[in-house]
């Protein structure tokens, strides 16, 4: 007797198999905007759907930010067929960036990480590309600066939103039963068949359960196959005959080769793939991100804080800020630097040892402020009313403007324009000892500004607690980041200046 379970709601194939029609309610999540073959959508379709639903925005966004400029300006709105053009060429560099670089695949959509850092850094390659593609073929003269400019920030907004809302849509199909898998059949023992879950099978791996049919074994089998896994081997290859399926999925302990490789030579009949989705103890780690290493997989045990998507948009951002902020404030610079020289003996900058990403040691640049030089193991924090503050150095501190020279740090890459501040190499090992998570700050470059200095966690930290708290803000930011987050930290980074609070 071969015992099974027929799960008969989990049908997805018009066939024989199914009991009559099935009644839906009308969705209330919108996943009734998915067309449907039949009464379900494909699943491997689903990303070319994602594919066009972001060349259509990019398309529309070259009409619709092209005319919106030239009736600002102009009046009118003339060439519709030149910016459509740069439209669709824009659409597809962006849909194949996209594609290579694994961004419409399910597990992404599936994924709860935030996209806007990947879609600025892929739109902002897609803008570079056309670029060079204009002056080479000596056709810029024909776009007006300010129609592409509207162009690329509608369509960069508008990437955002149709993200959001693609990923809502699917999301909620999938849980309503609206996206047809692959139709599978699983063999496998009991226990491994009762860890998988239907909604798993169809948002990890992209099948739709036809039938399961359990082998009695649950151990680590013999040289050979008994009567009843034989005959549960029957029952598979029967269903997967005659009620469609497309693939024969296996659900079977890792540890047993010998029962793997029998079963393995007994389904070389059927001319179906056959898969081996990961056992029950490795599931959690088997579904992190995998990467090829020459005939090895390996699969990432531990993701760094930013992927290098990621990180590169966030050292875009720096490259740029630094560069803009060092042109405008060139001026204010040379004035503090002969300001500084005329107030009190000493250079105009003031150099210290700082750990940053990874703990690696740089030096930090700001305009001297103090009469003293400390870079050892014994440094004194700032105090208010601290007397080695000079004149000069105490309207440079409340305005900080002592460490505008950081912005040298940001383009050499040793620092961000947003991240955890550093601290002198005294205090890292002081309070390295007393707080476990303090090694965290680590994880990503410092920066000029951060989430625990706008939250009010700046100036001296006399008390453990008050280390504690900046050291939780900056973890928090770790664990949170946006550019969006970014771009708020540096607005509310202005407010903090203004207020002065903590600044001594």
């Amino acid at each position: 007797m071969v015992p099974q379970e027929s799960i008969t709601d989990a049908l997805v194939v018009p066939d024989k198999g199914l009991r009559g029609s099935q009644v839906h309610e009308t969705p209330k999540n919108g996943s009734w905007l998915l067309p449907a073959l039949g009464r379900k959508f494909p699943y491997a379709a689903l990303q070319y759907l994602l594919m066009s639903v972001d060349a259509a925005v990019i398309a529309f966004s070259s009409i619709a930010g092209g005319a919106l400029y030239q009736i600002a300006v102009n009046g009118d709105f003339k060439s519709p067929e030149q910016l459509l053009g740069a439209g669709i060429m824009s659409a597809l560099i962006y849909v194949l960036l996209g594609h290579s670089s694994g961004f419409y695949d399910l597990r992404a959509v599936f994924s709860r990480r935030k996209d806007a850092a990947r879609i600025f850094l892929q739109w902002s390659l897609v803008i570079l590309l056309l670029s060079q593609l204009a002056f080479l073929m000596k056709v810029g003269a024909s776009f007006s600066r300010g129609s592409v400019l509207c162009y690329g920030t509608l369509a960069f907004c508008l990437l955002i939103i149709s993200r959001r809302f693609s990923k809502r849509l699917v999301l909620s199909a999938v849980s309503e039963g609206r996206v047809q898998g692959r139709a599978t059949v699983l063999l496998g023992t009991r226990s491994e068949l009762a860890a998988l879950g239907q909604d798993e099978l169809l948002e990890r791996f992209g099948l739709a359960e036809v039938d399961r049919v359990t082998l009695s074994s649950e151990g680590v089998g013999g040289f050979s196959m008994t009567e009843d896994e034989e005959g549960a081997l029957e029952n598979a290859l029967s269903i997967a005959r005659d009620r469609g399926v497309d693939e024969i999925v296996l659900a079977l302990p890792w540890n047993d080769t010998r029962k793997l490789e029998l079963i393995r030579d007994r389904l070389r009949v059927s001319p179906l793939p056959v898969r081996l989705l990961p056992d029950r103890r490795i599931r959690s780690v088997a579904s992190n991100p995998s990467y090829r290493l020459g005939k090895s997989l390996s699969v990432e045990v531990q993701r760094g804080p930013l992927s290098q998507w990621e990180q590169f948009a966030k050292r875009v951002v720096d490259v740029i800020g630094a560069s803009i902020g060092l042109l405008i404030l060139a001026p204010l610079m040379i004035l503090t630097a002969v300001a500084v020289k005329l107030d009190s003996p000493g250079p105009v900058f003031f150099r210290q040892k700082r750990n940053g990403f990874n703990a690696k040691q740089f030096s930090i640049f700001k305009f001297r402020s103090m009469t003293v030089m400390e870079d050892g193991a014994v440094v004194t924090q700032a105090q208010r009313f601290d007397p080695r503050v000079t004149r000069v150095g105490k309207v440079l501190r409340r305005s900080s403007i002592d460490e505008i020279p950081q912005l040298l740090n940001v383009l050499l890459g040793d620092m961000s324009l947003v991240g955890p501040r550093p601290h002198a190499l005294a205090h890292d090992d002081h309070y390295g000892d007393l707080l476990s998570e303090y090694a965290f700050r680590h994880h990503v470059k410092p920066g000029i500004t951060g989430w625990a200095q706008v939250r009010g966690y700046r100036g001296e930290t006399a008390k453990v607690e008050q280390m504690k708290g900046r050291v939780d803000c900056d973890i928090w930011y770790i664990n949170n980041w946006t550019l969006t987050l970014d771009i708020k930290i540096i607005m509310m980074t202005c407010f903090e200046v203004v207020h002065n609070r903590n600044v001594y």
